[in-house]
């Protein structure tokens, strides 16, 4: 099939594991994209941490959309446009700060412009800033902080302990909130009606087209309900056992050129 969208998870997914579009990958796509084919960076980042690859894939000129933190904000890149955007309740998220000053994870805190934490040196945080190209800073207590309504919490948390602790958050949690794992060492805590399921079939209303007309790409528990949405859901070679067993196609890793691969093998039309 050639889908009239892909959407594409970028961390394990589009990116290798150095964080780079390899020119192979950042090639099928262009060719692809001068075909007629529209792109969407799906991610957990915030928009901003979307924008480097936007520019590197040409999204703004081929008026490409920008998924960001799970679908919780959808952005067309052309222009920054607004598309959706759903947020947490500000006195929920609060109390649900306090809650996480008893557990052994590192909260950062994010409003769209920059990061929040209580540490700045905390596990993972200089990776994020990193990551997403934006600033830091430090305050004495987020829950005394907080004064907007965020779209997500990201959680840095040990590996070796991160099912247990979702396990624990997720007992904790109302049922407007989710808990899921965006890496490793990653949890996330968003609004239930969140996903990137959800996010897909949102861009395909704004589009005027089916989801059975796309192609996903993605390697992570978040990814799935994407994969499950699109009409090709195709899981990369270093995905997660679930999501493999949740895609229509598995292709090679991130490593190896994955999603180039896919495009030749059945998505070039």
């Amino acid at each position: 099939m050639k889908p009239k969208l892909i959407a594409l998870d970028i961390d394990g997914t589009l990116t290798d594991d150095r964080k780079q579009i390899t020119p192979d990958t950042r090639n099928a796509l262009l060719e692809i994209q001068e075909s007629g084919v529209c792109l969407a960076l799906a991610s957990a980042r915030p928009a901003p941490g979307l924008y480097e690859m936007a520019d590197q894939l040409n999204l703004k000129m081929h008026q490409g959309i920008l998924m960001a933190y799970n679908g919780g904000k959808i952005v067309q890149a052309s222009d920054g446009q607004i598309l959706s955007e759903i947020h947490m309740e500000e006195e929920q998220t609060r109390d649900l700060l306090r809650y996480l000053e008893t557990l052994p994870v590192t909260v950062i805190l994010d409003d769209g412009i920059q990061f929040y934490v209580t540490n700045a040196d905390g596990y993972k945080v200089e990776y994020e800033c990193k990551n997403n190209g934006m600033t830091c800073a430090e305050v004495t207590n987020l829950a005394d902080f907080l004064h907007f309504s965020p779209i997500k919490l990201l959680l840095s948390v040990d590996p070796d302990r991160i099912f247990e602790v979702q396990r624990t958050i997720a007992a904790h949690l109302d049922d407007n909130l989710l808990v899921v794992r965006t890496a490793p060492f990653y949890l996330e805590i968003i609004p239930a009606k969140i996903n990137k399921g959800t996010g897909l079939c949102d861009i395909c209303n704004y589009l005027g087209i089916s989801p059975a007309d796309t192609a996903a790409f993605g390697d992570s528990e978040n990814d799935i309900p994407m994969l499950n949405a699109a009409g090709c859901g195709i899981a990369m070679g270093n995905a997660e056992a679930a999501v493999k067993e949740s895609a229509d196609r598995i292709t090679l890793s991130n490593n190896e050129d994955g999603i180039a691969y896919a495009i030749k093998m059945w998505l070039a039309g």
